[in-house]
């Protein structure tokens, strides 16, 4: 179809540029009669006025003249309409993916995807270089900001250093990650999450903002996410009561699109390795962000020798703590594990004696099959608030999730699908809570609205 088109508009062009004489004869190759010109006086009258023939044939030729100065430009206009439709047509053709582009970035506005705040509109903050695209920020400034990283300020600590809230100038609450890389592995995360979340922009992954380095100390400057770590929220003081069931859903979904972000949309794809309920962030409105890139690998590097074993107890995937064997379905497990968290309240790995641990794993499996007993060992904070179809689909994807086998656990994108149809329109899925019965409705009133 569009071959004939591109042909159609290609002869009408040729047409409309032929020579006028050319039109006006059907046989172009074949000699004009000579006819004499045509006078409107009759023929004593031309012999006895010669000065009137005369003006009579100057009038017809300006005429004619006129008429085709007039069928050229006309014709010149249409053509030089038709080749613009055409060279537009032809953009199109070839370049769907701008216009493609342009339409997912404002469906994404549609859907009120929140950006980070960028330092670009503090102009206040005190600049003094890049890395790479990243700002560094003056780091007297940081430390100032962290009140001389003040104990009260602490908001987690990690293996080579602890996250603090900050208040930069201008009123922007940012979290400053400081590490001390004294050890050279501190270095390597340091440049390693850097140059990740450099490349990175995603609504369910942490935004960075600048980077700073003091001698052996090393800054990294993140938005500030209100409500801390999934980990605080279900097993720090509240035990989890600020999060309903629908919440829970949509930071599952949330968790597994932020992944879904790094395996299929990044080039090469990003394997996480770290991903566990610590480091899953909420904001404000309790939306879920993935952080800690320090070692997040790309796809193509996991089988060289320097990557030695890394994560957390209980979120390793089998293969990986074995045979050292990474892949995407190793942050598949992970995800599984932080699953069976927000559905059972409980941490990844329980201690039952000073010197004896159980995985959640290991201890849930067999009642996450049983229908009869997986209502029982569900979190008491979200216990019969929800459909009981809802929460069999949920034990049947976190099963498959945890599979030892990787060929057997499902795509992080097919994960996806299954969670939306369970998370509330307002909250980002796709289910009408209105067409839930009345008696599984959570009492907690942000159940019906978004939080």
């Amino acid at each position: 179809m569009k071959t004939k088109l591109l042909l159609f508009l290609l002869m009408l062009l040729l047409i409309l540029h032929k020579p006028i004489s050319t039109l006006a004869s059907p046989y172009p190759f074949a000699p004009s009669p000579q006819v004499p010109p045509f006078s409107p006086f009759p023929n004593s009258m031309s012999a006895s006025s010669p000065g009137i023939v005369m003006g009579a044939e100057q009038r017809q030729m300006d005429s004619h003249k006129k008429m085709v100065i007039a069928i050229a430009i006309a014709s010149t206009s249409l053509g030089a309409v038709i080749l613009s439709v055409l060279c537009i047509w032809i953009y199109h053709t070839k370049y769907p993916s701008k216009s493609k582009g342009k339409n997912v970035q404002r469906s994404d506005a549609e859907k009120g995807l929140t950006s980070a705040p960028t330092l670009s509109k503090f102009s206040s903050i005190k600049l003094v270089g890049k890395k790479g695209c990243v700002p560094i920020i003056d780091y007297k400034q940081i430390e100032k900001a962290t009140g001389n990283y003040k104990e009260s300020n602490i908001l987690g600590e990690g293996g080579f250093g602890c996250v603090y809230k900050a208040r930069l100038e201008d009123n922007l609450e940012v979290a400053v990650k400081k590490l001390h890389c004294e050890n050279p592995c501190a270095e390597q995360e340091f440049e390693n999450e850097v140059e990740l979340l450099s490349k990175i922009q995603h609504p369910n992954v942490i935004s960075l903002l600048g980077c700073s380095s003091n001698e052996d100390t090393r800054i990294i400057v993140y938005e500030l996410m209100h409500n801390g770590s999934l980990e605080t929220q279900l097993h720090g003081p509240s035990h989890g009561s600020a999060l309903t069931w629908h919440l829970r859903m949509k930071i599952a979904l949330d968790t597994a699109r932020g992944l879904k972000y790094l395996h299929e949309h990044c080039y090469p794809a990003v394997i996480h390795r770290d991903l566990k309920s610590s480091n899953i962030l909420l904001d404000i409105k309790f939306n879920a962000k993935l952080s800690d890139f320090g070692l997040a690998i790309t796809n193509g590097t996991q089988n060289k020798n320097n990557i030695k074993l890394s994560g957390t107890l209980g979120y390793v995937a089998p293969e990986y703590l074995l045979d050292g064997k990474l892949t995407d379905k190793s942050d598949v497990y992970a995800f599984g594990v932080v699953l069976l968290e927000l559905l059972l309240g409980k941490k990844p790995v329980e201690k039952l004696a000073p010197a004896q641990c159980q995985s959640i794993v290991t201890w849930a499996m067999p009642q996450l099959t049983d229908r009869s007993k997986l209502p029982n060992i569900v979190d008491p904070v979200i216990k019969d608030t929800m459909d009981p179809k809802h929460l069999y689909q949920v034990a049947a994807v976190a099963v498959l999730c945890v599979q030892p086998e990787p060929s057997y656990r499902p795509l992080i994108a097919d994960v996806l699908h299954s969670l939306i149809p369970l998370v509330p329109v307002e909250l980002g899925g796709t289910l009408k809570v209105a067409q839930l019965p009345q008696q599984v409705l959570p009492g907690n009133p942000h159940e019906d609205s978004s939080p």
